[in-house]
């Protein structure tokens, strides 16, 4: 599977307003794992950055002048980005400008061209309602150093945001490890290693002063979700074994 993690830098926040691109970062990963297949782009916007966009990546018109302009790099990004998924951390801002630029060129939108797109905005809020979801904020709930960031820059934020969304999403590459690792090789059976019908298993219940330990745990997880915590919604063990028994 081939995913882009994807950044831009703009001239401000608007492109419908005349805001434009001014830097692109595209860092790959195949089955999960960074390849330093990256793409990395400066554009020469044809215009000034707002004052607040300017202190945000530091770009200046000076440093941009001598750049490619959009039109010059738009074939290269597009084959680049063709069929991959694409992981992009509040989409609809970066989707947006892409989809203008192109739009004035004449090429179809982003969605046609890439393999679909993934919100990492959009996951972090599931996982963490209520709390700050920024790049930096998930670093640091992530443990993830950022501390070489003092400006936003598109390649270097891809590259922290492909961190964020391994480590947002490592209970599925473990799935997916484990899953590979249930597949039996050509010729070879399923039959189990060991006979569990062969056995005598012990199932120790826990104490009552464990299960109110236990239960502690699960009001402060309901807490933090404000709900109802998976935890809670699973089957009681000690319940279906006695019923089994």
């Amino acid at each position: 599977m081939r995913q882009l993690v994807l950044d831009t830098e703009t001239t401000g926040l608007n492109a419908r307003t005349g805001d434009r691109i001014i830097e692109i970062g595209c860092v790959e990963l195949i089955n999960r794992r960074l390849t330093g297949n990256n793409l990395h782009f400066y554009v020469n916007p044809e215009r000034d950055s707002d004052p607040g966009a300017l202190a945000v990546h530091g770009l200046t018109t000076e440093f941009l002048r001598d750049k490619p302009k959009f039109a010059e790099v738009a074939a290269q990004l597009r084959d680049f980005i063709a069929d991959a998924e694409l992981i992009i951390h509040n989409a609809p801002f970066d989707i947006g400008f892409l989809d203008v630029e192109f739009g004035l060129l004449g090429l179809p939108r982003v969605t046609e061209c890439c393999g679909g797109v993934i919100d990492t905005l959009v996951q972090a809020k599931q996982m963490f309602p209520g709390k700050r979801n920024s790049l930096d904020a998930l670093c640091d709930r992530f443990g993830i150093s950022n501390a070489h960031r003092t400006l936003h820059g598109a390649l270097l934020d891809s590259e922290l945001l492909a961190e964020v969304y391994l480590a947002m999403t490592r209970g599925q590459e473990s799935l997916v490890i484990d899953m590979l690792g249930d597949v039996p090789a050509a010729g070879t059976s399923l039959n189990p290693r060991i006979a569990l019908d062969d056995l005598d298993l012990v199932v120790i219940a826990a104490s009552s002063q464990e299960a109110s330990a236990h239960e502690s745990v699960l009001d402060g997880l309901d807490k933090a979700v404000k709900g109802t915590s998976v935890w809670r919604a699973q089957p009681d063990v000690v319940e279906n074994v006695e019923a089994a028994a």
